[in-house]
């Protein structure tokens, strides 16, 4: 990983308890306020943030699957549902599908994803910080802090629009 974003995510783990409080205090507010800057901040930072320089969410962070994912995966990789299910996936706690191992098993050496254009719906959505909705997903986002240096970024640049 990119050492300026280590640095970053090392940061977001020191900032970890006040981000907690000030994303309490943006869910109390309009998502009409918060939604349109934590968009305008998604595009600014993603401008700056190189995924292939970090890749850190396919490292650490697996994705929940669902059938849709499992189906297109499945068929692009040419194997039936069943056993693509056996070979990658897990069941968590939650009845959930999971990847067996992380790193994902589709990340290569030098970060890209092997099966980008088949990705499951998760790592299409990730980081959440272009979602239409804050309040969804800051559980997430806040957690997201400590994975995703741009998550990080976005909501130290939002502190200074809403203090």
């Amino acid at each position: 990983m990119n050492s300026e974003y280590q640095k970053l995510l090392e940061q977001a783990k020191t900032r970890y308890k006040e981000n907690r409080k000030y994303f309490q205090k943006l869910k109390k507010m309009k998502a009409g306020k918060v939604d349109p800057i934590m968009a305008s901040l998604h595009d600014e930072v993603f401008m700056e943030i190189d995924c292939l320089k970090c890749a850190n969410c396919c490292r650490g962070t697996g994705p929940l699957l669902r059938e849709r994912d499992i189906s297109r995966l499945s068929k692009a990789l040419r194997m039936r549902p069943g056993v693509f299910t056996e070979q990658y996936l897990q069941i968590d706690e939650d009845e959930d599908y999971i990847f067996k191992a992380m790193p994902c098993p589709f990340l290569e050496i030098d970060n890209y994803c092997s099966v980008y254009e088949n990705r499951p719906g998760a790592c299409r959505d990730y980081p959440h910080s272009n979602c239409i909705s804050f309040k969804k997903y800051s559980s997430q986002m806040l957690e997201n802090t400590r994975i995703c240096p741009a998550v990080f970024l976005i909501f130290e640049k939002m502190k200074a629009l809403i203090p």
